[in-house]
Order: C-alpha cells, then sequence, then structure tokens
C-alpha cells in the first residue's frame, strides 16, 4: 500500500499530507516531531492502513513540502499549529479521529484534545498516543534540539547529509539502512550554492524564544478526558522520570486514562518503525474504539 499525496490550504498556508487507506472508515492522524515530516510516520500509518484505518500523516507549516510562514513568530508555535489542525480536520470532514503525535505532534495533539486553543477539537480526539512527548519537557534537551534545529547544517551531498542524520537521529533506535535513506531523500532540500540542508524553515526554532514556555503545557493535559497512551523512549533526555509521575497523578492519569510504555533501546524518539511498537501503538487505539463503541 502507497500513500497519495495531497495539498490542502489551512489557516491561510498550503499544507501538505500523505493519506494512507483512504477506503477505510476508521481515522488515525499521525503528526511529527519538531524538525521532521509526515514521511516519518510511513511504517505506522502503512501497519495501520493495513488493519482498515485511514492515515493523515501532515508536514507541519514550515516543514516538508508545507508553506513556510512569512510570520514565524504568529506562526511557528503551539497555539496555530492547533489552528492549522483544525482546519484541516474540517476541510477534510473529520469528525473523529485518534491521534499519533512524535514530540512536538504529540504536544499538537494534547493541546487540541484539550480543546482550550481549538474548542471545536476536543471532541473530536478519540485517544492521543505521545511519543516521547510529555506536558512539561527537560530544559537541558529543549536547548540541545534548539541548538541543532536552529542552525542546521549545509553539505556538498546528500551522502553527507545522510550520516549527520544518523549521528543525530540514532536516538530513534534502529532503523534500517533502507529507512535511514528514505529519511535523507524526504528531508532535504537545496540551497542556491548546490549545498544540501535538511528541508525546514530554520525560523521554526525561533518558537523557543518567542514562546519559551509553549511547551510547558499541564492545564491542557489536565483538560483531557480520552485515553492517553505516552511511549517513552527508556533512555529519553526529554521525558524525565518524574514528569511521568506527575502525569499519573493529574488529568487523564488521575481518571485512570493514562497508559505508560517505556520502549528500550530508543531515546528521544522512538521511529515507531518495529513490531513491538506498532503493536503497542495499534492495540492502544483499537481498544479505545471498542471502549467508546461499548
Amino acid at each position: 500500500m502507497s500513500p497519495v499525496s495531497h495539498y490542502i490550504r489551512c489557516a491561510g498556508h498550503e499544507i501538505h499530507y500523505v493519506e494512507w487507506g483512504a477506503q477505510h472508515g476508521r481515522t488515525a492522524i499521525a503528526w511529527h516531531g519538531l524538525a521532521r515530516t509526515g514521511r516519518d510516520m510511513d511504517e505506522l500509518a502503512a501497519h495501520l492502513a493495513g488493519r482498515g484505518w485511514r492515515v493523515i500523516c501532515p508536514d507541519t507549516i514550515g516543514r516538508g513540502l508545507s508553506q513556510w510562514s512569512r510570520e514565524p513568530d504568529a506562526h511557528y508555535r503551539l497555539s496555530f499549529y492547533a489552528r492549522v489542525a483544525a482546519d484541516l480536520c474540517d476541510q477534510l470532514g473529520l469528525a473523529r479521529v485518534h491521534w499519533v503525535g512524535t514530540s512536538m505532534g504529540g504536544a499538537i495533539g494534547t493541546v487540541c484534545a484539550s480543546g482550550l486553543f481549538e474548542p471545536g477539537m476536543k471532541g473530536r480526539i478519540a485517544s492521543l498516543t505521545l511519543n516521547d512527548n510529555a506536558p512539561q519537557l527537560a530544559a537541558a534537551a529543549i536547548e540541545r534540539i534548539r541548538n541543532y534545529a536552529g542552525q542546521p547544517p549545509a553539505f556538498d551531498t546528500v551522502t553527507e547529509l545522510e550520516a549527520f542524520f544518523r549521528q543525530v537521529y540514532a536516538p530513534y533506535g534502529w532503523l534500517s539502512d533502507a529507512q535511514w535513506r528514505r529519511l535523507a531523500e524526504t528531508s532535504t532540500r537545496r540551497l542556491p550554492d548546490g549545498r544540501v540542508t535538511p528541508h525546514y524553515d530554520p525560523a521554526m526554532a525561533r518558537q523557543f524564544t518567542s514562546h519559551p514556555d509553549d511547551y510547558l503545557i499541564w492545564p491542557h493535559y489536565d483538560a483531557i478526558d480520552v485515553p492517553v497512551l505516552c511511549l517513552r523512549g527508556a533512555e529519553s533526555d526529554l521525558v524525565l522520570p518524574e514528569t511521568l509521575d506527575e502525569m499519573r497523578r493529574r488529568g487523564p492519569g488521575s481518571s485512570g486514562l493514562l497508559q505508560v510504555i517505556e520502549v528500550p533501546g530508543c531515546g528521544h524518539a522512538p521511529a515507531l518503525n518495529v513490531p513491538d511498537q506498532l503493536d503497542a501503538v495499534t492495540a492502544f487505539m483499537e481498544a479505545s474504539e471498542k471502549s467508546a463503541a461499548a
């Protein structure tokens, strides 16, 4: 099964997304991390589509094939990403979705599920999977991400850029050579001088300076009343064990709606490309679907 590429105008910008399993009724949105693209979700989307799910994998504004913002301080922030997501759901007629988000994608899912930014989204999200994301992130890890994301390097060849990606994203865990190659080829743009660099708008990293508390989203987490699965890379420096303890005490955790799984052999963030990870996400979504139907 192959993805189909689409372009749609959301919140005043052209947004690219790929769709898997368009013929299916149950729908999932799979949203990538900060400096990544929707193609990171290929293995998960193919897995879910093979089990009767329609899967929508957007490129966030400023990433991949989506349009860059002319107002980065206004648009590269969670509240605007939530507006894009709400518009996407409106235009695609998605009344009910299961959300899987890696890192930033999980934060977008959290603020959408809360309804505090976009009230119309609260009733739409049936379950939320947070792939190495939490309502509070470790400051040292944020600084590390900001440093590499805000000043992307340039290389003479795609081979050199792939080697860079293999180093930076080593915490993803195991990827096949073919998966590393696809990651590189779907994450590359060529500069006017002929060199290659990561695909995204470097200004997107200004989120951390213009909105330094943007990822401190406990009020949103506390407002969630649907099942939540948190996959934490066992070696993650972004989601700390004490934050998981707080999640268990608050919001969906206090209501028995939170499930936490530690993913061995990964840091930030599991690539969602191997059977154990794929099966965990699928089982959680399907149990959530059955529970809602009961």
